[in-house]
């Protein structure tokens, strides 16, 4: 699960810099980005999720989800220790959202996976 947290996190910084580099020398506006920014970061937990199903190359859905889980517990402790508040309604949702995204990417994961060794 380890490969699929950095993965995530990586994939989150590269897409973080492309996105504030473009606010910062384009006329564009967050709101503009705002979906763009979801999809990447669905992309990101499903790439996470698969890589950990990869890697355990079983009980993907279990590795996946396991891997949502500590992501958003992360982001959870960085937002309450950092700054003092708690998960709002609309990001329990897309953390529900992201674990079962992550979920589906580990059992791709594994099926992909055990297709190639077989």
């Amino acid at each position: 699960m380890l490969y699929g947290i950095i993965a995530i996190f990586a994939i989150a910084i590269a897409g973080s810099l492309i996105f504030s580099l473009l606010l910062r020398f384009t006329s564009l506006q967050e709101s503009s980005l705002q979906y763009i920014i979801t999809a990447v970061s669905f992309v990101s937990l499903f790439a996470g999720g698969f890589i950990s199903g990869g890697k355990g190359k079983q009980k993907g859905w279990l590795l996946g989800g396991l891997t949502g889980l500590i992501y958003s517990v992360i982001i959870f402790l960085f937002q309450y220790l950092g700054h003092d508040s708690l998960f709002s309604m609309e990001q329990m949702i897309y953390h529900t959202c992201f674990m079962l995204t992550a979920m589906m990417g580990g059992i791709l994961g594994v099926n992909l996976n055990s297709k190639r060794t077989a």
